[in-house]
């Protein structure tokens, strides 16, 4: 039997560290006073530990708030600016690269459509690497920790970062090893890009303080990532979340998974602009796919498809609550953003007519709000994590 890891000074130290930076991060600003009870260190440790990371630009301070008689506190917080990341959305119709703070603020974006058909591993890499190369040309010196990336399908979870992608037509195509290669010293994190999104709305978003939720992404495609006891749960095999590919009709609309009857067929952006050219036997609804959506909504001669889009939605929504029973569902992605902007309160009647009456009584169904670019935020979430873990 092996003898259990024997705990080193230097091991202590770095714990300590880890939890007050972790701390900071997510409950900052805060004064040394308020770190001592929120971390279980004391005083003087967390007197030792916040002098190292000030002096090292990890963390500033933010202001001062008054004392009882005495002097003023000082407020500290992880500074933001101290290092970037990279945030990368590879979705059916572009590619999204963000720069960001560690607070996942913007401070450049590049954009790289994809073109029909053309989604094979070396365009995919080459818009990917084009646009790292672009957004690093704003950091200006600042230190940049890593890639993060979010993909659709199924990625398998590690350092090779595998990618199953059957509307891609990828099968394990390892893109975090590829891009790693590509991108030399930037090590490179490769996501579900529903488990980007989930982690970015916890974090920050409309999920920040669940404990078992639901954040569903509705883009082109569909997925969900689901949280249970405050953790992102990945399954057997990191599949877990692929709800766009429960059945919503038995023998019903082709899914371009190859199977028939997807909630994706009925509820992602594609399978909607398809039923609706169905529908009216129009060719094509031109401007791309993003804007085409925006506009059937607002379109009175879409209203049949796009109540039954909603009704689909509700159905599926009912689905994640009987099997999961989250407090909160959070609906995002770009076209999830969208039906929700206008349709919110019908898509949460629609999970009630479908749902058992306790789940459904006991969640709360809310926009995401970090925008459409959330999944390149997220994917920029291993990354601060890791920094958070060994700074």
């Amino acid at each position: 039997m092996e003898r259990p890891k024997r705990m080193t000074t230097r091991d202590l130290k770095l714990g300590n560290r880890m939890r007050l930076l972790r701390t900071l991060y997510f409950e900052g600003p805060l004064t040394r006073r308020d770190l001592a009870p929120a971390t279980d260190l004391s005083t003087a440790t967390v007197s030792n530990v916040t002098t190292e990371l000030i002096s090292e630009g990890i963390v500033r301070e933010a202001g001062k708030v008054d004392s009882d008689g005495g002097r003023p506190h000082i407020l500290l917080e992880v500074d933001p600016g101290h290092a970037l990341v990279v945030g990368v959305d590879v979705g059916e119709t572009h590619v999204q690269v963000e720069l960001l703070d560690l607070k996942l603020d913007p401070r450049a974006a590049a954009k790289y459509e994809l073109e029909a058909g053309r989604h094979d591993p070396a365009t995919v890499i080459d818009r990917i690497a084009a646009g790292v190369e672009e957004v690093l040309a704003a950091a200006g010196g600042v230190p940049v920790l890593g890639v993060g990336v979010g993909m659709p399908g199924i990625v398998e979870y590690g350092p090779d970062g595998i990618v199953h992608a059957q509307a891609f037509g990828w099968d394990a195509v390892p893109l975090g090893r590829l891009l790693a290669e590509r991108l030399g010293p930037l090590p490179v994190h490769v996501e579900n890009g529903a488990m980007t999104m989930g982690q970015a709305e916890l974090w920050f978003g409309a999920g920040k303080g669940a404990s078992n939720a639901i954040i569903a992404l509705i883009g082109s495609g569909v997925g969900s990532c689901v949280v249970a006891d405050g953790a992102l749960y990945r399954g057997a095999g990191s599949s877990a979340g692929e709800w766009g590919h429960t059945t919503m009709r038995v023998d019903g609309r082709r899914c371009r998974c190859g199977s028939r009857g997807c909630l994706e067929a009925y509820v992602g952006a594609e399978g909607v602009l398809d039923r609706f050219l169905a529908a009216t036997g129009a060719v094509d609804l031109g401007g791309g796919e993003e804007a085409a959506l925006e506009r059937l909504l607002d379109d009175p001669a879409a209203a049949d498809v796009i109540d039954e889009t909603v009704r689909y939605l509700g159905a599926g929504l009912a689905d994640l609550l009987n099997l999961f029973n989250p407090e909160l569902v959070v609906i995002g992605g770009w076209a999830g953003h969208l039906l929700a902007a206008r349709r919110l309160a019908d898509i949460t009647a629609a999970t009630g007519e479908y749902a058992l009456k306790q789940p459904f009584a006991t969640a709360r169904i809310a926009p995401g709000l970090l925008g459409p670019d959330a999944v390149a935020k997220g994917a920029a979430t291993p990354v601060i994590a890791q920094f958070l873990g060994g700074a």
